[in-house]
C-alpha cells in the first residue's frame, strides 16, 4: 500500500476549553474511515462531542486509550491516507 501517514490531532473544543476526556474509540486500528465519519467520542465539562475524520484513510494507530484526558493539539491517531 502506497500512501503517506499523517498524525491527526485533537481539535480545539471552544469556549476556552482546552482538554477533554476520551470516552470511546468508534474507529478501531485498521478500520477504513471516510471524511466526516465518527472516529472517537470525547467529553468536556460542557458536552459529549464526536471527533470526525478530516480525510479518507485507514486508522493505523491510536495515541490514547479510553479514559485519557486529551489536550487540544495533541496527536490523537495516525492515519494512512489513501
Amino acid at each position: 500500500m502506497s500512501g503517506s501517514f499523517e498524525d491527526m490531532r485533537v481539535p480545539g473544543f471552544g469556549h476556552s476549553l482546552d482538554e477533554a476526556l476520551l470516552v470511546e474509540w468508534v474507529a478501531g486500528v485498521g478500520d477504513r474511515v471516510r471524511r466526516g465519519d465518527v472516529v472517537a467520542v470525547v467529553e468536556t465539562d460542557k458536552a459529549s462531542t464526536e471527533i470526525l475524520a478530516e480525510r479518507d484513510g485507514r486508522v493505523m494507530e491510536h495515541s490514547a486509550t479510553a479514559g485519557t484526558i486529551l489536550k487540544s493539539g495533541e496527536v490523537l491517531y495516525r492515519l494512512a491516507a489513501d
